[in-house]
């Protein structure tokens, strides 16, 4: 990989200090990240309102990196699953979801991801590395140059390959510069994080991260013994702990932590568990989203009848709680996370 310094790499105030070291005033800062972003900008020579001396300079020092298309399939529904390769050969998943009227694009964090849950086909690919926040935002424009400026992406949710938590710092840095006006200009009311329940990595988000961000939780079990089964971060920061983290999550008014729970025949779907996942969020401030199992071959689990699936929703709503069913979208392509990256790798 190039020793140059990849300039979509630093926020606003990471530019002003870089910029700093060259003996450049800060407003040259301001000028960069006003290009750097923007579709089709892929040469420093196209920014035009700096000098040439100052564009050969910036050509000798640093570089614009950004993924490219290896794969792309089309569901019947609408939904883009993309295949990205980035420069040292790894390759990463983006998928677009079109809603109505809105388009979310789902963004990786990690190649890879070294969680291990047993129902997630990244798991069966590893860890590799994190993601740098240019590679994570490179996602975003990769995705928009090939829908084109009239289709705008509306919302960002990071549930693709990897624990956002365990890249935290350039997450952070990510979610800087998303919402940047300069850059993308993303409210963090457009942006969910997702994580599977690193709790202390949950505090300092909270902490650090930008104001009114979404927050989800990957639950999937309402006791130890059976989360522990599914997810071994369970292991290191149980069910209270997590829970301990989210009630401590600053949250906007009005607004609500998304738990996620996905439905495993015969394994987590019973009476049993409903009742007492309804017992556990009692007092904390969310919704529900039930996401019947995505059957692949990678993964040891069956998706419950929809009868069962009703009656799960049934005992939660009857608890107070708003609950959504998740329908699967791309089911006619290479839907389960990670599936469509372990064949490119």
């Amino acid at each position: 990989m190039s020793n140059l310094t990849d300039l979509r790499d630093f926020s606003r105030q990471q530019l002003v200090d870089w910029v700093a070291s060259l003996g450049l005033p800060a407003f040259r800062a301001k000028q960069l990240l006003a290009w750097l972003h923007r579709p089709g900008i892929a040469d420093f020579s196209q920014m035009t309102n700096l000098s040439k001396e100052l564009r050969l300079q910036l050509q000798e020092l640093a570089q614009l990196s950004e993924p490219e298309v290896a794969a792309r399939e089309v569901s019947a529904d609408g939904t883009r699953k993309y295949g990205l390769t980035l420069a040292d050969g790894a390759v990463i998943e983006s998928v677009l979801i079109p809603d109505d009227e809105r388009l979310t694009l789902c963004v990786s964090s990690q190649v890879g991801c070294a969680m291990d849950c047993s129902f997630c086909c990244t798991a069966t690919m590893g860890f590799k590395r994190n993601l740098t926040p240019s590679e994570i935002t490179g996602q975003l424009r990769v995705v928009q140059a090939d829908l084109g400026a009239e289709n705008r992406i509306h919302n960002l949710v990071f549930m693709g390959m990897g624990e956002p938590l365990a890249n935290l710092e350039n997450l952070l840095t990510s979610l800087d510069i998303l919402c940047d006006d300069l850059a993308y200009g993303y409210s963090p009311k457009r942006i969910t994080i997702s994580t599977c329940g690193l709790a202390p990595k949950l505090i300092e988000l909270g902490r650090r991260a930008p104001a009114g961000l979404n927050l989800a939780i990957s639950l999937h079990g309402a006791s130890d013994a059976i989360r522990e089964q599914l997810m071994p971060i369970n292991k290191s920061y149980n069910i209270a702990d997590l829970l301990a983290a989210c009630q401590a999550y600053p949250l906007q008014k009005r607004q609500r932590i998304t738990f996620e729970y996905i439905l495993l025949a015969d394994v987590n779907d019973g009476v049993a568990q409903a009742r007492e996942l309804a017992r556990l969020l009692r007092g904390i401030p969310c919704k529900i989203n039930l996401l019947p199992c995505n059957e692949a071959p990678e993964i040891p689990y069956k998706r419950p009848g929809r009868q069962q699936v009703l009656a799960f929703q049934n005992i939660l709503k009857k608890a107070g709680y708003t609950v959504l069913i998740r329908s699967s979208r791309g089911a006619d392509i290479s839907a389960a996370c990670g599936q469509l990256a372990s064949q490119h790798q």
